[in-house]
This record gives C-alpha cells, structure tokens and sequence, in this order.
C-alpha cells in the first residue's frame, strides 16, 4: 500500500499546523531559568527569555515533523502535477500525472465513459455476478455513484458491495473517495 494512501494529505496537514502553533508557541514563551549562585548562601534568579534543554528539544523536535509534513505535502502536490507545453511551445499548462483532472470530472468523464462501455463485454467476463452488478450501475450512472446508492440499487448487503469494490479497486476498475460520511465511486 502507497504511503500516500496510508497518512493521506489531510493528516499530514493537520500535522503541519499542530507542529506550527506548538513550536510558535515555544518560541513565544520559552521557560524561565533558575540560578543558584554559591558563595556566602545560595540565591536564586529567574531569568526570563532563556531556553531550557526541554525548550530546545521541543522546538527541535517540532521543527523536524514541520519540515518533514512539508515536504510531504509538496512532494504529495508535485506528484500529482506535471507540466505540458503548449503546441506552440510558448506556455505551459498543468495537468495531474495521470492526464485528468479529479476523477470523475467532465473533461475525462465522457471519453472514458464512452470507452468502459465499448469494453464492457470484454471486462463484463472477468467479473463475478455481484462486481458486474455493481460495475454496472456506476455504466449506467454515468460514471460517478455514491457508495451507499449502490447498496440502495441493488440486493447486495453493504459488506458485500464494500468488499466487491476493493476487488473492483484491486483491478483497476473503479477508484472510491471520501465525501463527508460515505464514499463515492468512480470510473478509472
């Protein structure tokens, strides 16, 4: 499984804002320092704006998982992009990696339609009864369907249906993402 699939980009940006507030806070407020001087007896001083080792370890340390969410977080943002020229080689425009936009987009949505219901027949074979149920309803839906309207459209249980998805996942079929409380699923 991808690292990326694993954290996922929301996690690794919750991080970078917890590590941002702790580490502002630290530097704000760093811990006062109590002297003892020995000599005639013992007196002790606070000095304020001094770091303690524990100061300097916690902004260390939150330093280090900001830096590394960053760059996580730009590699995760650079992955998805690349640059393509122009025809006339003048400007260039930016596209996702895999030549589309967000699954599901229009752009994309109607050729790649087009073509998985060309292939139906050939794909249509190397599915068991449950995937082509559930493979064609997301045909007949354009593409895009909510996970929960599949279970709804069909005689499958939830189970079921979740787990004819990962192996429509598996195959290369079908790609599911999370939309507030359900997923939806889309044509690859």
């Amino acid at each position: 499984m991808k690292l990326r699939t694993r954290l996922g980009p929301g996690l690794v940006a919750a991080t970078v804002v917890v590590a941002s507030v702790v580490l502002g806070l630290q530097l704000a407020h760093p811990s006062p320092v109590v002297v003892s001087v020995d000599g005639t007896g013992s007196e002790t001083t606070r000095l304020p704006g001094f770091f303690s080792y524990r100061d300097v370890g916690v902004i260390l340390g939150t330093s280090f998982v900001l830096g590394a969410s960053s760059a996580y977080l730009f590699l995760d943002w650079r992955a998805g992009t690349t640059q393509i020229p122009s025809e006339d080689g003048a400007e260039t425009t930016t596209r996702s990696a895999r030549g589309e936009d967000e699954p599901g987009s229009t752009a994309t949505s109607d050729d790649l339609l087009e073509r998985r219901k060309r292939e139906w027949e050939t794909t249509a074979a190397k599915l068991s009864q449950a995937e082509q149920d559930i493979y064609e309803q997301i045909l007949d839906a354009d593409g895009v369907l909510e996970q929960r309207l599949i279970v709804e459209q069909t005689d499958h249980s939830k189970a079921t249906v979740s787990r004819k998805l990962d192996r429509l996942e598996s195959k290369n079929l079908v790609e599911r993402k999370r939309r507030g409380m359900g997923n939806v699923v889309f044509l690859l």
